[in-house]
């Protein structure tokens, strides 16, 4: 009965699998803060990974990429040759049906760990707006079929919207990080993309967790300049931002259940603490019911085969 009258439904065709790939041959590197998250070179290792993905009916995949080297304007981000664009041409060719999205941002690629080109100590917007068109076209070219700028540039969604359609790729989605806190919660990540600041922290560009209000507009201002879906990003502390932004927007809505909100679960699950899994998927049905019609997780593979596990009782 309780089944029958359900509200909100959690699925596995609402999740998205997050990826690192890096470069070399057979390398599946857990990480530290992350039980059970590997880095993965593209070959055996990555397809071995998305074909688990793919056969628990998750659609998509988020990729970021760790490159060989790194500098000032983050080179690699937008070469042909880069982690990220070998990734996709051998994915796309394996995988015709999976959708392949694609983190757009600097602070993995340049050797100050930010995430736009740096001038006088700050990030120059505009400049950095220019190298976000030259990535999201790279991208497109190797097969992505959503571009994600996470970076909280200002005009960010209008500047790829543009390079994408003046490259003849019209068709490429854009998923908008476009309500991202200045969070505590992304720690366990910057071990995880090697993406952690030289210098300094991301206040000038990502949000104060106490606006609420700064968070509609710049939903707002992102809708208006031509994503086709927006993100909310943490979810968990934030999912009175998911309801928020959920009511003033038509925009199908995705909220990001980041890293150290996944690695808090992990330790305390393994001290015998919690029931994980119980644990996991209140908290994505959660995450659900504030609003989102779609969930990045760490989780993601997990919380599908619990999921198909219920439905087969």
């Amino acid at each position: 009965m309780r089944r029958l009258v359900r509200e909100h439904e959690l699925r596995a065709s609402d999740l998205i699998q997050p990826l690192f790939v890096v470069h070399g041959s057979n390398i599946e590197r857990e990480i530290g803060s992350m039980p059970g998250v590997y880095q993965r070179s593209v070959d055996g290792a990555l397809e071995r990974e998305v074909d688990q993905v793919h056969a628990l009916g998750i659609p998509a995949i988020l990729l970021f990429g760790l490159p060989a080297a790194k500098d000032e304007i983050g080179s690699e981000n937008f070469a042909e040759d880069g982690i990220v664009q070998r990734a996709l041409r051998h994915l796309r060719q394996r995988y015709p049906d999976l959708l392949l999205i694609t983190d757009v941002c600097c602070c993995e690629y340049t050797s100050h760990g930010h995430c736009g080109v740096m001038r006088d100590g700050a990030v120059d917007n505009d400049a950095t707006l220019e190298i976000l068109g030259r990535v999201v076209v790279s991208h497109a070219e190797a097969g992505a079929d959503i571009v994600a700028p996470s970076g909280m540039m200002d005009g960010m969604v209008a500047a790829i919207r543009a390079a994408l359609d003046g490259a003849g790729h019209t068709d490429r989605a854009i998923l908008s990080y476009a309500v991202k806190y200045a969070s505590a919660f992304y720690g366990p990540f910057r071990e995880a993309a090697d993406s952690a600041p030289a210098f300094g922290d991301r206040r000038q560009y990502q949000m104060d967790p106490a606006n609420v209000r700064e968070g509609l507009l710049e939903a707002a201002l992102d809708e208006a300049e031509g994503a086709d879906i927006l993100m909310v990003k943490p979810a968990l502390a934030y999912l009175d931002v998911v309801r928020a932004v959920r009511e003033r927007t038509d925009l199908p809505l995705a909220a990001y259940n980041v890293s150290g909100e996944y690695s808090l679960v992990k330790a305390a699950a393994r001290q015998g603490w919690i029931d994980e899994r119980r644990v996991v998927l209140e908290a994505l049905t959660g995450m659900r019911r504030a609003g989102a019609d779609v969930i990045i997780t760490y989780h993601a593979q997990e919380a599908a085969r619990w999921l198909a596990e219920e439905a087969g009782r």
